[in-house]
């Protein structure tokens, strides 16, 4: 299929894009081309879509439900809640968080839950790209543990190539040595990926010095479990030694600034994470956390903490933040995306520049870093797909209902 942006701005400058199938395939003047739907961007720019590379989908059947407490109590109320989830409402979840984040530019993220055959059927619903974070922790059974192996490793991406699934030990606090190592060979026979929280809060330091001598980033690199398809979330309490053990191994720092300004966890250290090299995108978090999926929001919270907590206006600029959430989570995940360049994958979103939050419009990234919000999309594209035009994504009404109904139930 071949898709023509018409008179779209791309760096300041008007031009054509032609997407065919699901690639860009010419950028400036398109000729001699059959054209099978015609998109008119005159008042529109476009920019790359966003990668979100933490969450937890699932969770935003329960926005608001418990609010104001620390990580660990706030674990315990959720929990509870979380164990009388169906399959059923794991689904309905997480279609209402890919609306959301598709309404606010995003069109992959890197999920952990449970109820994994529904997140996938969501996800294909729906149309994004995912990898599928397969939740471990000891307190499993044997067969829960043994189900979540069969289910790694008889996904095949012939049933969905924006797909993959991934082991995800949850924590050091509730996965033994002997876990974490089997999820880590998991992931190497498989899709090659593994996701997890990782020194989320001083306690989790604290208690891992205790037991082990180590931060928790020299436990699981003494566990030989770190290298560069190591998707880590949070990072907040890095040593030096930390950032430089990350560097090397070129593992992936997810920060996470709303959640962890909402649940008081501490502030990541930008400063250090630059100095040293590490590899740096950004996450939402779940919506019980945060409590929403935009990607916008989470690049200005991000550069506005490092900016006041390092006292220096420079230390994340809008250009360095929007890349952590566009070509740094994709390079993270090796998707070919998150430029708008040619023979690069058509991962995008048109951005209307008669929206009051785009006006005036001196600089596109400028303005969507610090200013715009979610109403300031009109049109997303995934993989040359259009999922949401006019910013209306479908059947979004009945999305909206079903959740609203589980609430009231």
């Amino acid at each position: 299929m071949n898709t023509l942006i018409k008179d779209v701005q791309l760096e300041g400058k008007t031009t054509n894009i032609l997407i065919q199938d699901n690639v860009f395939k010419t950028i400036g003047e398109v000729s001699n081309v059959k054209i099978d739907k015609t998109i008119d961007a005159k008042n529109k720019a476009i920019i790359p879509a966003f990668y979100n590379l933490h969450c937890h989908a699932g969770m935003n059947i329960l926005r608001g439900y418990c609010e104001d407490l620390p990580l660990f109590d706030w674990l315990q109320n959720i929990w509870k809640r979380e164990a009388e989830l169906k399959a059923e409402d794991i689904y309905n979840g997480t279609r209402l968080a890919i609306l959301e984040m598709i309404k606010s530019g995003t069109v992959f993220f890197a999920d952990m839950y449970w109820h994994h055959k529904e997140i996938v059927r969501a996800v294909n619903d729906m149309g994004v790209r995912c990898d599928v974070g397969v939740c471990y922790m000891d307190r499993l059974s044997q067969m829960e543990k043994n189900e979540n192996d069969d289910f790694i490793k008889n996904f095949s991406k012939e049933n969905n190539p924006l797909i993959t699934v991934s082991p995800a030990p949850h924590a050091i606090y509730t996965c033994s040595e002997e876990l974490y190592r089997h999820c880590y060979e998991l992931a190497k026979e498989n899709s090659g990926f593994m996701q997890t929280h990782l020194a989320e809060t001083i306690s989790e330091v604290n208690d891992c010095e205790k037991n082990t001598r180590l931060t928790p980033v020299q436990y699981l690199n003494s566990l030989g479990v770190l290298d560069d398809k190591t998707i880590a979330a949070h990072c907040v309490h890095f040593t030096e030694k930390d950032a430089e053990i990350f560097a090397e191994k070129q593992s992936v720092a997810v920060h996470n600034p709303c959640s962890n300004m909402k649940l008081a966890s501490g502030v990541f250290k930008i400063g250090l994470m630059k100095e040293k090299n590490v590899r740096m995108t950004l996450g939402t978090d779940g919506c019980s956390s945060n409590n929403n999926l935009s990607m916008i929001e989470e690049m200005k919270f991000a550069s506005l903490l490092a900016k006041v907590s390092n006292q220096k206006p420079d230390i994340l600029t809008a250009e360095q933040v929007f890349e952590m959430a566009t070509i740094n989570g994709a390079k993270a995940y090796n998707i070919n995306a998150g430029k708008i360049m040619e023979g690069m994958l058509a991962d995008c979103i048109l951005v209307d520049l008669n929206n009051e939050r785009m006006t005036p419009n001196y600089n596109t990234i400028y303005n969507i870093v610090y200013s715009a919000d979610s109403s300031s999309i009109d049109t997303v594209i995934c993989n040359g797909r259009v999922l949401m035009e006019n910013h209306h994504v479908e059947n979004e009404e009945e999305i909206i209902e079903i959740a609203k109904n589980y609430a009231k139930k």
